[in-house]
């Protein structure tokens, strides 16, 4: 059970230095198709964003409707399997966003550009990041993949766009 927001400890839950920012979009447009990197999408209440394989398979249900990653851990994983950088694309998920700590996010409402996502939980690694990152990708991931998200309220995100906190 979280604090009330008007105790101390809610209050340093509710704080943020500063907002977010959507750095990376792709979209996957089917199983095992290579991720289509885009500027801006259209995220659509109760299903996804729009062009992805999760959007249609579905049906507007899940909790997996958005993923994101934080852009500071991606230099974590290529460090954890040996690489100088990893490309976002790799580890398929649809948003990366820098600035703010997704973590301390978990449960709440937050503001993607136009939208307004709610962060459902962890976005667990699966085997194909062993193909992906090489061997042990799938251990480098873990606790570094990221974060489920529902779409609560529709409309356009865009690289740059800010990510914080609902109000």
């Amino acid at each position: 059970m979280a604090p009330p927001e008007d105790s101390p400890l809610g209050r340093l839950r509710a704080t943020f230095p500063r907002p977010g920012r959507v750095d990376w979009i792709g979209l996957r447009p089917d199983r095992g198709a290579p991720v289509e990197v885009v500027d801006h999408v259209e995220a659509e209440v109760g299903s996804g964003l729009r062009g992805d394989r999760w959007t249609p398979r579905r049906g507007g249900q899940g909790t997996r409707q958005v993923t994101l990653v934080q852009a500071e851990h991606l230099p974590v994983v290529a460090a954890l399997v040996g690489r100088d950088a990893v490309d976002p694309a790799l580890l398929r998920r649809n948003l990366v966003v820098s600035g703010i700590n997704l973590t301390a996010l978990v449960g709440a409402q937050i503001r993607v550009g136009a939208t307004v996502l709610e962060l459902t939980g962890p976005c667990t690694p699966c085997s194909k990041m062993e193909a992906a990152l090489g061997p042990g990708g799938y251990n480098a991931l873990r606790g570094h993949g990221g974060w489920n998200a529902r779409v609560l309220r529709g409309g356009a995100i865009a690289v740059g766009d800010e990510v914080c906190p609902t109000a």
